[in-house]
């Protein structure tokens, strides 16, 4: 008799853990709109990353499902999010995002720091052509990376027909 009351008493205790680290969850869930005022700040910086909207705003509620999950995990986190309840201004500045290949980085800062003394220029990789920061496809194609310009040549690259250096 003695060993059922403890194996009851047991089962409520895991029981009411259960219970409350759920709640605990819950309560640190964030908003779709918290979420969504995330991917706006970090928008440039999680599509040069290669991540969709909807697989940050699943992975920023704790709703990604294991496979949407999988891709995200394999890349380091593109930035450092705000813990929940606090307002996104209150949030640490994202860390820098790694090149993405030898010379190609995901940001046009980092580009620049690289090669400051160069002109940063927009490539995109699937084309091999780059384009000058003055003109409309700069920063806007869909595969692309900044790169300095002095080593467009070297990996391949050319120049837009189009586009003069300014």
């Amino acid at each position: 008799m003695n060993s059922k009351f403890l194996v009851a008493a047991c089962a409520a205790a895991i029981f009411g853990l259960a219970t409350l680290s759920s709640g605990a969850a819950l309560a640190q869930q964030k908003t779709a709109k918290e979420c969504n005022d995330e991917w706006t700040a970090q928008k440039a910086t999680l599509q040069a990353a290669g991540t969709k909207k909807k697989d940050f705003i699943a992975e920023c509620r704790g709703t990604a499902t294991p496979a949407a999950a999988a891709p995200a995990a394999a890349e380091p986190a593109p930035s450092a999010r705000p813990m929940a309840g606090k307002p996104a201004a209150a949030a640490k500045p994202m860390t820098a995002p790694k090149p993405m290949a030898d010379n190609e980085f995901t940001t046009e800062a980092l580009a620049k720091a690289h090669c400051p003394a160069d002109t940063v220029v927009w490539v995109n990789l699937k084309s091999k052509v780059y384009h000058y920061a003055d003109t409309a496809d700069y920063g806007k194609t869909k595969k692309g990376a900044y790169m300095c310009e002095k080593e467009t040549a070297g990996a391949g690259y050319r120049a837009a027909k189009n586009e003069k250096k300014s």
